[in-house]
């Protein structure tokens, strides 16, 4: 099997296609000229030049593909023009090059994101059918993009999976909180208990790559996720057992992060890169609940969680001390 895969650079991307090359997939990765191609140059990998609005390039992708991958998007940008055009808009050209030139396709996966949905209202996770209810600018451009595969559900199998906090080797955002417990300091938002789904990388690809091979999950949409939910006072204390440091636990109130987040918006303003500390990450990490229910991937696509949290943080850790990104 051919499978093309959008965004194979990127965190999720790469492992997706480290995995689907052990699985006997032949891959082809689409990635732009300035791409940091370092998780991909060593495998076994066709590599097509160009991005998600160059017909050119995506022509000569889909080429003889039987599987569509469809990791690429926007997490952070400067507007909110930025955040539709990566999320929403790049997800329709796709779709329409895929319906005139490979409607044949035996599978399109979109990877979502529960911030498509929104959070979960009490500590009950949400199922898929739950309403759309998201509460940023990033949200709503992946419900857009999840609309734009709904009016194509009639021309080629398609699926949807929605992940909720991802982490493991080679992410950098949830990175952000590794380093903080690194340096000794456990941070808490809020004085309400928050409680999160979370998944490792390497079982989210492979929930990834069940739902793309399911015959069940045609025209359906799944969230690939942890089965248990956490508090981050739980997850803080895995985190400091495996670092082997004592922590020291800073509760900031929610209108302070707010008021920090809000001020590292305005100095990024000075920056040509977005920064992940601005006011909609703020709304995110300040709701007390945000969980998500696999019951329906146990059961049509027989996805399990492999890495308990405990395992899934050592891995990352060892893999962050390996590439000199923790001391």
């Amino acid at each position: 099997m051919l499978a093309l895969v959008t965004g194979a650079n990127g965190f999720i991307g790469s492992h997706l296609v480290e995995h689907l090359l052990q699985r006997g997939y032949s891959v082809r990765c689409l990635v732009r000229k300035t791409s940091d191609i370092r998780w991909l140059k060593n495998l076994n990998v066709e590599f097509i030049l160009g991005d998600l609005f160059d017909n050119d390039a995506l022509i000569s992708a889909l080429q003889n593909v039987d599987y569509i991958f469809h990791t690429a998007g926007i997490t952070k940008a400067k507007t909110k023009e930025e955040y539709f055009r990566g999320n929403q808009w790049a997800t329709k050209n796709l779709l329409e090059q895929v319906e005139k030139y490979r409607p044949q396709l035996k599978r399109f996966v979109h990877i979502s994101s529960q911030a498509a949905v929104g959070p979960s209202f009490s500590e009950t996770p949400i199922d898929e059918s739950v309403p759309f209810h998201p509460i940023t600018t990033y949200g709503a451009s992946k419900m857009e993009a999840e609309k734009e595969c709904h009016k194509f559900f009639d021309k080629f199998p398609i699926t949807i999976c929605r992940p909720p906090a991802v982490f493991g080797e080679r992410d950098k955002d949830v990175f952000e909180f590794f380093k903080t417990m690194n340096s000794g300091i456990q941070p808490t938002i809020g004085f309400n208990i928050k409680k999160v789904s979370l998944i490792h990388v390497a079982d989210l690809v492979d929930g990834i790559i069940l739902a793309g091979e399911s015959e069940n999950s045609i025209q359906k949409t799944y969230f690939i996720a942890s089965e248990q939910t956490y508090t981050w006072e739980e997850i803080g204390a895995v985190t400091s057992k495996i670092l082997g440091k004592k922590t020291f636990r800073i509760t900031l109130p929610e209108c302070i992060v707010i008021a920090i987040f809000a001020l590292g918006e305005i100095a990024s303003r000075c920056s040509s890169k977005p920064s992940i500390i601005n006011r909609e990450k703020a709304k995110d990490i300040t709701q007390q609940f945000w969980t998500c229910s696999v019951e329906n991937a146990k059961r049509d696509l027989g996805f399990q969680q492999l890495l308990s949290l405990e395992e899934g943080i050592r891995r990352t850790i060892q893999w962050y001390r390996k590439e000199h990104w923790l001391k």
